[in-house]
């Protein structure tokens, strides 16, 4: 088995940061290219509500901005003496993002926290991490907090 690309996908939730150092220490150990993944909720696109674009793509453009500032020292101390890694923000649908994600860049294995949404979001729209195994074109570690 040989392990080239490693994704690790967060929300920024203390599920993803504590999964982020399984994906750093396997990249490591692999000597393999680490590709750290946020996806911005694309709510239009979810619920086909009418959303003026206008008003959207400059609320997006803040989201993102704000997301790859998050990325960028979010995880400062668990990338320190890594070299190999690129920060991706996407907009989609999460699991849609990250397993198109995984299959366009030949990644070969994807972490990922088992938990981020809580209470209404994750009845709402359901647990990212299950769909992200159902659909992946890899294999998928999912990491629970460990007081779950």
């Amino acid at each position: 088995m040989e392990i080239t690309k490693i994704m690790c996908a967060t929300d920024f939730s203390e599920g993803s940061a504590h999964a982020l150092p399984y994906a750093v220490d396997m990249a490591k150990r692999y000597g393999a290219k680490l590709y750290i993944v946020h996806v911005i909720y694309d709510v239009a696109q979810t619920t086909g509500w009418y959303v003026p674009h206008v008003s959207m793509d400059e609320i997006y453009r803040d989201i993102e901005t704000a997301a790859k500032a998050e990325l960028d020292k979010c995880f400062i101390d668990e990338m320190r003496g890594f070299k190999d890694i690129e920060k991706v923000v996407l907009k989609g649908t999460p699991y849609a993002e990250i397993t198109r994600f995984a299959a366009e860049q030949a990644i070969d294995i994807i972490v990922l926290a088992t938990h981020g949404r809580k209470g209404f979001d994750r009845m709402l729209f359901g647990s990212t991490a299950e769909q992200v195994v159902r659909y992946a074109p890899c294999p998928v570690l999912s990491v629970r907090l460990p007081n779950h």
